[in-house]
């Protein structure tokens, strides 16, 4: 099938399917006008690469995980070789999900202070009033 016809079937974009190519997810066949032409399997690596893509895996891991990988009744489970590094992977986004956490805290702690403690500072240009909604500005 050529570049279109997975694109349609797999609701990726062709230029998302040239980038996977480009990463090494995918090798499709070439014509000898230069046209791709894909295997039916196609279908399903596209499918194992969005998977493994939404579980936050960057490319250069997926590369390593597919040539193994294998469904199992809908899931995709890796060969015994690769658990350390999908461990590893889930460690770095665990960490990262900590970090965006302390970030909230302190971007709330933030928020509260400006909800209780009215201020009369200029804003920098484009980012509307400083001052909490509701509060009135000193006159003082």
């Amino acid at each position: 099938m050529r570049i279109g016809e997975l694109a349609r079937r797999t609701a990726v974009s062709e230029r998302l399917l040239r980038y996977y190519e480009e990463q090494g997810l995918l090798h499709p066949a070439r014509l000898a006008s230069g046209y791709r032409v894909y295997a039916e399997s196609d279908v399903d690596q596209v499918r194992r690469i969005r998977t493994l893509l939404s579980a936050g895996l960057p490319t250069t891991l997926i590369a390593q995980v597919l040539p193994c990988v294998r469904e199992d009744g809908g899931r995709l489970v890796p060969c015994a070789g690769l658990v350390a590094d999908l461990t590893r992977e889930r460690a770095r986004i665990d960490a990262r999900i900590d970090d965006l956490a302390a970030s909230r805290r302190v971007l709330n702690t933030v928020i509260i202070a400006g909800e209780t403690e009215p201020y009369d500072v200029e804003p920098p240009p484009g980012r509307g009033s400083a001052r909490p909604a509701g509060r009135p500005t000193s006159t003082g």
